[in-house]
């Protein structure tokens, strides 16, 4: 191929337009006609159109404007927008949170200690002064009596919930029923000997301890378990209505004893879920306003594991 035949380089055809078609170069169909010259149509600014306009390009048919006030789409579209804001409001919250949860703890177990030092002053003077033994054991109508008002103010604690939250006569529910629970326990360590008594109240304070440890420190959720709680609870009373029948006849003499052990375990796993409950970062968890519950769960727990524990006691004493 001659030299003629090739195509100008870029520099000739821009300054020497005298050039025409290319040698040799065939057409085919009829010329192609002009390009139609430009004019603005309506909306449209003059001047060649830009597709960062927002009147030139997104006006015509088929286009809605509202895609252009929106801005050009991108990978974020559809997700909200970071702010750094946002993340120290979500900080502030959550360290709110863990103060308002700390001081619910704080004000819980405020509340369990008067009520454990008024139980267990009780149980110290029904177990050293002779009178007051004396009297408890002659009279065991004032037992059955603060038996009943003990229920009746439990389930007025539990089913209200006014009486779970603020209002003035909470206070006063909670002092009637640690003092009706505080004579059932003088009560019943009256009949036991003191050596038996300090045993179950020292086997109860270390297993509280190690408990409330354990629960503050393991990853293990028990606020998962109610279902399985309900349950060893209703068989614990199903034994208990067994227990009772056997022991009028004395068949098993030995039966209360284990009786009395299940029951120390079944609320030794009553007092880590309830303590678990307190904590607030697991599955299930209590409002921070209900610190009359958290209290009165976690000192129902104690005690029932104190007079458990004190008939284990007793009876190996014995």
């Amino acid at each position: 191929m001659s030299k003629l035949d090739n195509p100008p380089s870029y520099e000739d055809a821009l300054h020497h337009p005298k050039y025409g078609p290319y040698p040799n170069q065939q057409q085919y169909g009829p010329p192609l006609p002009p390009p139609p010259s430009y004019s603005p149509g309506p909306g449209l600014s003059p001047g060649p159109p830009s597709y960062w306009s927002q009147e030139g390009m997104w006006d015509t048919p088929g286009f809605s404007p509202t895609r252009v006030r929106n801005g050009i789409p991108t990978l974020s579209a559809g997700v909200p927008t970071s702010n750094p804001g946002d993340m120290e409001d979500l900080l502030s919250t959550q360290w709110e949170s863990t103060l308002i949860r700390h001081a619910f703890i704080r004000k819980v177990y405020l509340i369990l200690a008067t009520q454990l030092a008024v139980t267990f002053s009780v149980v110290a003077v029904f177990t050293f002064v002779t009178p007051v033994r004396l009297f408890v054991i002659r009279y065991p109508g004032i037992y059955w009596a603060s038996l009943v008002v003990y229920f009746l103010v439990y389930s007025i604690l539990i089913c209200c919930k006014k009486a779970r939250r603020n209002f003035p006569g909470n206070f006063i529910l909670l002092g009637v029923f640690t003092l009706a629970l505080s004579y059932m326990s003088g009560t019943i360590s009256s009949y036991y000997d003191t050596k038996a008594v300090f045993l179950a109240m020292g086997i109860t304070a270390t297993v509280c301890v190690i408990v409330t440890i354990f629960c503050f420190q393991t990853k293990v959720d028990f606020t998962s378990c109610g279902g399985f709680l309900c349950i060893t609870s209703s068989l614990l009373m199903i034994i208990g209505i067994v227990t009772a029948v056997v022991l009028v006849f004395q068949w098993v003499p030995w039966l209360h004893m284990l009786y009395a052990a299940i029951g120390a375990i079944v609320y030794t796993l009553f007092l880590v879920y309830n303590t678990q409950l307190l904590i607030g970062n697991r599955e299930v968890s209590i409002s921070p306003e209900e610190y009359i519950y958290g209290a009165l769960s976690l000192y129902v727990d104690i005690v029932h594991i104190f007079l458990f524990t004190l008939q284990v006691s007793g009876a190996s004493i014995d």
